[in-house]
């Protein structure tokens, strides 16, 4: 009988778990977001403007976004893993992944508080 020994980071189940749930979340804000619009009496910049300024549209925009953000660099971790076999090019790969997700996370935040 072969024993074999399972060696590695150990993530694969709380990636999946994070995966599941940020999907989940986002589900949840797109049905929020399908509610709200079809009960505005008016689809206008004003009702939309109204809409962007109730603090819960805000925070779960951005529960939405940051649920994206993870979903989206596990996704692409996951590719790079799979199919980018030298190092050296999968952690720039890496770096300029996370580097974009950062920066659209930063610009995410001057579009939602920003005036």
């Amino acid at each position: 009988m072969v024993k074999r020994e399972v060696v590695g980071a150990h993530y694969g189940l709380l990636d999946w778990l994070v995966q599941r749930i940020t999907a989940l979340v986002m589900i949840a804000y797109t049905l929020l977001l399908v509610l709200a619009l079809t009960r505005m009496p008016e689809f206008d910049y004003w009702h939309w403007k109204s809409l962007w300024g109730v603090p819960m549209m805000r925070y779960s925009t951005a529960l939405f976004l940051l649920s994206l953000y993870l979903h989206a660099w596990i996704g692409v971790r996951d590719i790079f893993m799979d199919y980018i076999k030298d190092a050296g090019l999968r952690l720039a790969l890496y770096v300029f992944t996370i580097g974009a997700l950062a920066w659209y996370a930063i610009w995410s935040v001057q579009i939602l508080w920003g005036r």
